[in-house]
Order: C-alpha cells, then sequence, then structure tokens
C-alpha cells in the first residue's frame, strides 16, 4: 500500500502538470487569431477548390455553351495526318479539358507551324444569328468570308448579287463569316461591327484569328454553324467577297440538282503540288508525299447540299488539317468516299471579260482588278434582253 505522504507528493505534481497545460491554453487561445485557424480547418475551404475544379472540367462539355459538335468524344478519336500517319485523338483532349474563355477575350494565337491550324478546336461565336435561318426557311444560303475590317466588300455585295433574296421562287439568305481582328484597334472595330449586324442583321463572328493561314478554320467553322443553325436549308455556296454571283442561273442549275452528297464548282483534277518555296502554297514532302492533291473545288465559289457539312465536320476529326482550305476540302471528301460534281463550266477562275450575255451565262466568275461591281450589277440587272 502506498505512503499517504506519497500519494500527496504524487497528486501535487499531477495538479502543477494540468494547471501548465490549462495557462497554456489559455495563452495560445488569446495570441492566436481565431479567424485563421476556424478558416484553416473548416471543410468548406477544402471542398472549394475541388468543386471549381470539378466545374471547369465539366463547363467544357456543358451544352448550354456554344461548343461546336466535333469536340466531343475526342479521346476515342484516331486522326491521320497528311504523311498518311495515325495519332492518337487523346493529345488534343488536353487542349479540350480546360475553363471556357470569355469569348469577347480569346487566347493569345500560337501557330502550330506553317502549314497545319488549330482544328478541331473549340471555338466560340462573338456575334451569331442563331436563328435566321429557322425564321426566313432559305432554300439557298450564301455565306461570304471576309475579314473583319472589310466593310466595304459587305457592302457591295449587299447591294449587289447578295441582296437578292427571293429568286426563280425561291429564298435566298446571306451572311458574312468573320474572324477576330487582332491589332491595336480590335475594340474599335468590335463596336463597329456590332453596330453593322444591329443594322443588317448578316453578320457571324467567331473567336479565330482572321487570317489566310486560318482560311480552313474559317471553313470548318462556317459548316458548323451551317449544320447547327441552317440544317433546314437545301444548299449553300461558300463565295468570296471579290466575285461576280448569277443567281438565278445558280437557283436554275439547283432545281435539278442531287439533294445529298453533292458538291460542285470550279473542280480541280490533277492539281500538282507546288515544290517551289518561293510559292505562296508552297508544301514540303515531309507535309504531304504525294505529288498530286486529291479532286477538290476551288475556294473561290462552290455550292454544297446541306447534309455535308455533318459529314464533313466528321471526316475532319480524322484528317489533320491542312492550311490550303480547299485542298483540305477535298481530302475530307475522298476521306467520306463522296465524289465531287462537274460544274458544266458555270465556274470561272480566271476572269470573264464583261457583257450582259456572257455574264448571263456563267453562275460565278472572278473579276478583273478595279472593275467596279456595282455598275457591273445595275448594267447586268437593267430591263431588257441579255442576249440579243
Amino acid at each position: 500500500m502506498e505512503p499517504e505522504s506519497r500519494r500527496c507528493c504524487s497528486w501535487s505534481r499531477r495538479q502543477g502538470f494540468l494547471l501548465i497545460l490549462v495557462l497554456a491554453a489559455v495563452l495560445f487561445f488569446y495570441t492566436t487569431d481565431k479567424t485563421a485557424i476556424t478558416l484553416n480547418w473548416s471543410p468548406i475551404k477544402w471542398w472549394i477548390p475541388f468543386k471549381s475544379l470539378r466545374q471547369n472540367v465539366i463547363s467544357g462539355f456543358n451544352t448550354s455553351t456554344p461548343a461546336l459538335p466535333h469536340t466531343e468524344n475526342i479521346m476515342t478519336t484516331n486522326m491521320t495526318d497528311l504523311t498518311g500517319q495515325t495519332t492518337n485523338g487523346s493529345a488534343a483532349l488536353t487542349q479540350q479539358i480546360q475553363a471556357p474563355t470569355d469569348p469577347a477575350k480569346p487566347p493569345p494565337y500560337k501557330s502550330p507551324g506553317p502549314y497545319f491550324v488549330e482544328y478541331p478546336n473549340e471555338y466560340h461565336f462573338i456575334i451569331n444569328e442563331q436563328n435566321k435561318c429557322e425564321q426566313q426557311k432559305p432554300f439557298l444560303v450564301l455565306m461570304v468570308p471576309v475579314a473583319p475590317s472589310n466593310r466595304a466588300h459587305r457592302d457591295v455585295v449587299r447591294s449587289t448579287w447578295g441582296g437578292e433574296s427571293q429568286v426563280l421562287g425561291k429564298v435566298v439568305q446571306l451572311f458574312f463569316l468573320l474572324g477576330r481582328h487582332a491589332g491595336e484597334r480590335a475594340q474599335q472595330l468590335h463596336e463597329q461591327l456590332m453596330e453593322e449586324s444591329r443594322e443588317h442583321r448578316d453578320l457571324i463572328q467567331s473567336d479565330f484569328l482572321d487570317c489566310y493561314k486560318n482560311l480552313t478554320i474559317k471553313t470548318m467553322v462556317m459548316l458548323e454553324w451551317l449544320d447547327s443553325h441552317c440544317s433546314n436549308a437545301a444548299y449553300a455556296m461558300k463565295i468570296d467577297s471579290d466575285m461576280f454571283l448569277n443567281v438565278p442561273k445558280l437557283i436554275e442549275m439547283l432545281s435539278t440538282a442531287p439533294k445529298t452528297n453533292y458538291m460542285t464548282g470550279e473542280v480541280a483534277r490533277g492539281a500538282a503540288v507546288r515544290r517551289d518555296k518561293p510559292s505562296k502554297w508552297f508544301v514540303p514532302v515531309e507535309v504531304y508525299s504525294r505529288a498530286y492533291y486529291p479532286v477538290y473545288t476551288l475556294g473561290l465559289g462552290y455550292v454544297l447540299s446541306l447534309d455535308l457539312p455533318k459529314k464533313l465536320v466528321e471526316a475532319s476529326r480524322h484528317v489533320k488539317a491542312f492550311y490550303i482550305e480547299d485542298v483540305y476540302l477535298g481530302m475530307c471528301m475522298q476521306h467520306l468516299g463522296i465524289p465531287y460534281t462537274q460544274g458544266g463550266g458555270f465556274f470561272h477562275v480566271f476572269p470573264v471579260s464583261y457583257s450582259r450575255c456572257a455574264y448571263a451565262r456563267l453562275i460565278a466568275t472572278t473579276r478583273f482588278e478595279n472593275t467596279d461591281g456595282v455598275e457591273v450589277w445595275k448594267d447586268f440587272k437593267r430591263p431588257g434582253p441579255q442576249c440579243p
């Protein structure tokens, strides 16, 4: 049995130790920022970054945003580059799963090299007319790619062949397709485009950089837009803003054209790949090893049935995006196994000298430099027989 004095001594030591602990706790409590302690240990603070990460990943596939249809299921997609090599599409997924950016403030442009472009990719529309086709129910949609700053060309098109909304009993709808402008005047130009859009309701602008090299992106975004917002139309024509277009002749041709798998224009067959470095269209062997391109329609103007946009966007998942846009569409058509329809001599890549009779017999032609498109149109549309 423990002596009474030893037990008292032992108890006194215990009381002293407990008193020290109590004093230490009190001192810690009054000298520490209690708010910081609460935040640092709160389970809500731990959940916030996790929830944010989860929302960012999900938002990349959120169907409520204007995401483009080809960005889904990209992990399982294999792509064929121009040399015939197959690459796994999962590499592209790392670019897709990211927090969405403000379409008005896109990230800085990063070039993938001199011959390829960023496609497929998720581009957003800054200016859109997503309900126009549903409201107007056009038979033919004219899609005119043009630089954001080129208001003059847009006004000429509006006052000439682009202004024909009813032709031979068919509704024709005009849209201009633009990318974004880079430079000091970007904000000023954006405000001008918004005003122009309010006035004419015919602008569609996406957030890719608008430049010559990105014409392939421009074309594919056009196809995506047609598939998403204008698939109820029968046909679409992509046509440059400096062309002459005989819309009645085009409608006449389309009245007997196939309704599906149809693309026509100035069809190029056996076009040689340019290997001379000074050429604007130079392509090295390591990028495209064959000596000739597949069949394609020249980009100045081509017509397609509106079942094709969806098919071409799907094909783009398997064919690496090449900077020469009309050739790239030819590669996608070749991948699909869909042949082109000959243009019947109605499309002209070299300018045709103007006469009312000559222009009445064609559908589209380039114009001689410095030709006044408005004056030509006025003469072409004046009363009286076009061919004597």
